[in-house]
């Protein structure tokens, strides 16, 4: 079996680099041949019978797509290629609208959510009445977050209508509303699955913002998580159909896991530094499983 390592040709930055490196050093700890192709390779060329994807052959090896190049995911699947994580997955994961619905009414504790109705992009938002009826439901402080980003850097806390509306102007496409979870101020955990698995887990704080990225400033410190930690984390990550994931959580009433985000496409450098885990090791030998040619199952976190 081959394995094709699909990945951003426009994020060449060191960081992302690094988890490049990773997965290639998992290939070769496990023998598996491997060939990595960035995004611009995978060139989709559609044909009335048949459809190419550049340098990735139709030849029906795995792909481990860390990248959101959703329509690219999407013609590997429909060329016959087993996608990690799938394309649905990928492009739910990515809008933070979709992940609000997609883990709606499955028994998953999420703060309540409202998700700011549909505009034109030359249009915009003519009124803001939605706004005051969300906050009458959500109440104040209320969360802002623009339905992509990453890092934390499209999260915004307003204590005000004022603030909310000068923040809500200033977004150029939809965003989501959610009540604040006050307790979680400042800290947050991420856990890394694989399957149907905790694999590595770590708490992120911050003294000076609400928000806990390490991206932002953040420090984190090894974190393991008990059995309703984990079980939220794991049942997230089925609803989703995801493959692997970070899924980060908020501490609710009495330290009760909330679910805060998740990312097909989680950053591992961190939490591998943090704990001394191999994420990276992890999702290649799951692929192995799935593929039905692994040599050995690791034990979930302790």
């Amino acid at each position: 079996m081959k394995l094709w390592i699909v990945t951003n040709k426009y994020l060449r930055t060191r960081k992302f680099a690094e988890l490049e490196e990773k997965f290639m050093s998992a290939c070769k700890k496990r023998g598996l041949e491997f060939e990595l192709v960035f995004n611009d390779g995978g060139l989709v060329t559609t044909f009335k019978d048949d459809i190419c994807t550049g340098k990735i052959k139709n030849d029906g090896n795995p792909v481990l797509f860390w990248d959101k190049d959703i329509l690219l995911a999407k013609a590997l699947e429909k060329s016959g290629h087993r996608v990690f994580n799938s394309s649905e997955a990928i492009k739910i994961c990515d809008s933070k609208c979709e992940t609000a619905l997609a883990l709606a009414g499955v028994g998953i504790n999420t703060p309540e959510t409202i998700i700011s109705p549909m505009t034109y992009t030359n249009i915009g938002y003519t009124d803001f009445d939605f706004l005051r009826e969300s906050i009458d439901i959500l109440g104040l402080p209320l969360i802002i977050k623009e339905e992509f980003g990453s890092f934390g850097a499209q999260v915004y806390k307003a204590a005000t209508y004022s603030e909310a509306l000068s923040i809500c102007k200033n977004i150029k496409g939809r965003f989501i509303l959610q009540k604040a979870v006050t307790s979680s101020f400042g800290r947050d955990v991420r856990i890394q699955v694989v399957g149907d698995k905790c694999v590595s887990a770590m708490l992120r704080y911050s003294d000076t913002d609400f928000r806990a990225n390490i991206t932002n400033g953040g420090k984190m410190v090894p974190f393991t998580p008990d059995k309703a930690w984990k079980e939220a984390a794991i049942k997230t990550s089925k609803a989703l159909k995801l493959d692997f994931a970070g899924v980060d959580l908020l501490f609710g009433k009495d330290d009760k896991p909330y679910i805060c985000e998740i990312n097909s496409n989680a950053h591992f450098k961190n939490i591998d530094d943090c704990t001394g885990s191999d994420v990276a090791l992890e999702i290649i030998d799951y692929i192995l499983c799935e593929m039905n040619i692994c040599d050995e199952v690791h034990d979930d976190l302790q």
